[in-house]
């Protein structure tokens, strides 16, 4: 790993990369303390206080301080994910956008206008359900939150928070093509990781006031490194399915002949299902949380975390993002189509539709055990810890998050360095059987 590290320096492309993460990613976490005009920061501040463990806390995770702040960049970028869920979905069933998407770049560029478009849209619509809210809402003490209501207060803060929605959308943009790892992963990630030195200090302190035995603070440490190596072990797993190569003579030369194998994830989709499923929650929920209407109020309590009706949404969204990111990202079909072009078999397996339908079924199967993994470290902990009373949200799926966004990350400069020959920080078992 040291080894590792010192050849970074020795990249000059990869170190520019580095840098211009580090940089866009300060300029957000710089932006998450910007406020939005007409707020009373103060008695914002002693409003989410009371608010923590809720929804609203978990929001705030996501959005690394931003909102209980109400800063420029408080919704964040789950606007930009919401708009991206709902392509997504639409490729499948409008046959119009299903044929931009095989239409290679040029089609995927259109689709990628459409998605910033209707980011756009949805910022101004939050923004504005959020700013009705927030003018009706009051501090504990009383106090009100804005310092100044109407027409005004909510056509500044829904210009604010859309245009802060749009440049952290163009700043995720930015870290993906200019610098390393994936942007808009690599964003929600600085918010999570930028609450940890809080929320360690805040239970530091609430073990120093005897509100919690340091035994329930080692058992949640324990805890957490436990699920920290599940989800490292889970990401690098896999399903190999052998394939052989049928020698071909074209001429006086032989192709083929070799095995190999198709290396099958059991998390195919990575910290795509509970990100999608938190900002599908997400969405409806903060806008009702404002809303003081007692049916609305209901259904805003019913799904904040540690609710069964939350959990059994969450659960649910996580199964159906994984086999949908799945299906997206693999096709058996063209897999197969691809193998017997190259004269490439299963073995057992006959070549062309039965091994498509083979596929299919190994990867379903894996799917499921992947989606069910993925739920049960997004949900148990959070349950645990809720039960445990720690003074914080950070639970399961900021765990998953964390782990998975560092993981891509760490491979992609691994990428990097192994082109320029370089050893890189994961070693894998061809090296090992090697030695």
């Amino acid at each position: 790993m040291p080894g590792g590290f010192s050849a970074i320096g020795r990249i000059p492309e990869l170190k520019r990369r580095i840098g211009v993460s580090l940089l866009l990613l300060a300029v957000y976490r710089l932006g998450c303390y910007i406020p939005t005009p007409y707020i009373n920061t103060v008695a914002l501040q002693a409003y989410f206080n009371a608010a923590k463990g809720t929804l609203l806390g978990l929001f705030d995770m996501f959005a690394g301080g931003a909102l209980s702040q109400f800063s420029i960049f408080a919704l964040g970028i789950m606007p930009y994910i919401s708009a991206s869920i709902i392509f997504e979905l639409l490729t499948v069933v409008v046959p119009a956008l299903e044929k931009l998407k095989k239409e290679g770049d040029a089609g995927r560029k259109k689709i990628t206008q459409y998605t910033r478009y209707s980011t756009v849209v949805l910022a101004a619509i939050q923004g504005f359900g959020i700013a009705v809210g927030l003018a009706a809402q009051r501090a504990p003490g009383g106090v009100p939150l804005v310092l100044l209501s109407g027409w005004g207060f909510r056509i500044m803060t829904v210009l604010t928070l859309t245009a802060g929605t749009a440049f952290l959308m163009w700043l995720g943009e930015q870290i993906t093509e200019r610098g390393i790892g994936n942007g808009i992963s690599l964003i929600i990630y600085a918010g999570i990781v930028s609450r940890m030195p809080e929320a360690i200090f805040n239970s530091v302190r609430l073990v120093r006031a005897g509100g919690m035995s340091i035994f329930t603070m080692l058992a949640i440490a324990i805890l957490m490194v436990a699920v920290c190596g599940f989800i490292v072990f889970m990401e690098r797993g896999e399903r190999r399915v052998p394939v052989q190569y049928a020698k071909r003579v074209v001429g006086r030369r032989v192709y083929g002949g070799q095995n190999t194998h198709i290396p099958l994830k059991i998390n195919t989709s990575g910290v795509i299902p509970p990100i999608f499923a938190s900002s599908i929650i997400m969405f409806p929920a903060t806008i009702a949380n404002f809303i003081k209407v007692p049916w609305v109020q209901s259904i805003s309590t019913a799904i904040s975390p540690g609710h069964w009706l939350y959990i059994l949404l969450f659960v649910s969204f996580i199964i159906f993002f994984a086999f949908f990111y799945t299906a997206i990202v693999f096709n058996p079909v063209d897999v197969a189509d691809n193998m017997k072009k190259y004269g490439g078999f299963i073995p057992g397996i006959r070549p062309g539709r039965p091994t498509a339908e083979y596929l299919d079924k190994v990867l379903s199967r894996i799917t499921l055990g992947g989606a069910i993994y993925i739920a049960a470290v997004c949900v148990l902990p959070t349950v645990l810890i809720e039960r445990f009373g720690v003074p914080f949200y950070f639970g399961g799926t900021a765990l998953l998050i964390v782990m998975g966004v560092a993981m891509d990350t760490l491979s992609q400069i691994e990428a990097h360095m192994l082109s320029r020959h370089y050893e890189g920080f994961l070693k894998s078992g061809r090296a090992r059987g090697r030695r």
